[in-house]
């Protein structure tokens, strides 16, 4: 079972936007560790749709907020240095974001200039990367406006890729991110398999500790795999297409799970896609693999999962609409309301939200 990925623009997403002000203070600006504290100390709020309650807490404590034959699910896809300077025909410098590999070894990227999209590329414009290496742009993938935020480009690197961008590529760092810092602050404990052009972030706070307390409790814990594209989209763009993987023992679990009475909590909005892509209306998951546009929206509720930890998502932010879905818009109102005046922190390096049934 699987979605076929179309290079199609995007059509917007159609549900009324959760719109907030972001104080630049909430932004995290540097990784916990940075700022004195370990990866599972960082603050955790937990949300419950049943009665709209708020518990205010940190992520070590997330054994207690689960109980015995629930399953949590995670996403074991790597974070790729995707970062890459370039450099144009016209000598213009530049940063190279790889989003996705696609078939036939093609890459759709991203071209970035002084910390906002480069929309001036053309067809056929081949950019110089270090070390000798050159990606030529092939064919737009994402109009944006007047010009082309993404690309379908061909790469003729030197080595073999996960090589090349370990001698020349960085994490994708945005803005908000004072310093930079070594691919390792970008990797869940749990990574398997590089392929994410951005950290699935919603699983950055695991420790081998607390995976180790969950299992004890009688927690599952079962893989998918998401690779992940750029995070930089416009307000209310729907995501790309991205390659997933849910493998017949996953699948098994979280049909077994549910039809015993568990609760099953992805970790992340990578793994709400994934699931969502492989289940049917009765709530069955099957295997599956290939690429995903699944979109979830309250139009279209969850069918596979229960409960999601993720992070803190920007106004206006597609993801919104998938936690919509899963909290309701109230819960979502309240609890986003209460982040901002309680100091939570946003993106990759920031703080975490729980919501239960």
């Amino acid at each position: 079972m699987s979605a076929t990925a179309t290079a199609s623009p995007r059509a917007p997403i159609r549900v009324a936007a959760l719109s907030f002000e972001l104080p630049p203070a909430l932004e995290a600006s540097m990784p916990p560790e940075a700022r004195g504290l370990t990866r599972d100390a960082v603050r955790m709020m937990v949300a419950r749709r049943s009665d709209l309650s708020i518990v205010h807490s940190d992520f070590s404590a997330l054994p207690g907020f689960l109980e015995e034959g629930d399953l949590v699910v995670v996403n074991t896809s790597g974070t790729l240095a995707a970062g890459l300077p370039a450099t144009d025909a016209g000598g213009m410098a530049l940063e190279l974001h790889l989003s996705t590999e696609l078939p036939a070894g093609l890459w759709t990227v991203e071209l970035r200039r002084d910390g906002g999209p480069h929309l001036g590329a053309s067809a056929g414009d081949e950019l110089a990367l270090p070390g000798g290496g050159r990606a030529t742009l092939l064919a737009p993938y994402a109009p944006h406006g007047s010009g082309v935020r993404l690309w379908v480009a061909s790469l003729s690197l030197p080595g073999a890729l996960l090589s090349y961008l370990s001698a020349h590529g960085s994490p994708i760092r945005y803005g908000y991110v004072q310093g930079e810092w070594p691919i390792t602050m970008y990797q869940n404990v749990y990574a398997t398999e590089p392929g994410s052009a951005e950290m699935p972030s919603a699983g950055r706070p695991f420790t081998p500790e607390v995976l180790t307390r969950l299992v004890a409790k009688g927690v599952g814990v079962a893989p998918v795999l998401l690779h992940t594209g750029v995070a930089s989209l416009e307000a209310n763009e729907a995501p790309y297409a991205e390659y997933f993987r849910v493998t017949p023992p996953t699948a098994r679990r979280v049909n077994e799970t549910r039809r015993a009475g568990g609760r099953v909590v992805a970790i992340g909005t990578t793994v709400v896609r994934a699931l969502e892509t492989v289940v049917d209306e009765r709530g069955t998951v099957s295997p599956g693999r290939g690429w995903t546009e699944t979109v979830i929206t309250p139009e279209r509720p969850v069918r596979a999962v229960d409960g999601l930890l993720t992070g803190w998502h920007e106004p206006e932010a597609s993801h919104l609409a998938m936690l919509e879905a899963i909290a309701g818009r109230e819960l979502l109102e309240r609890s986003y309301a209460e982040a901002v005046a309680g100091g939570y922190l946003w993106h990759e390096f920031g703080d975490v939200h729980l919501v239960l049934p």
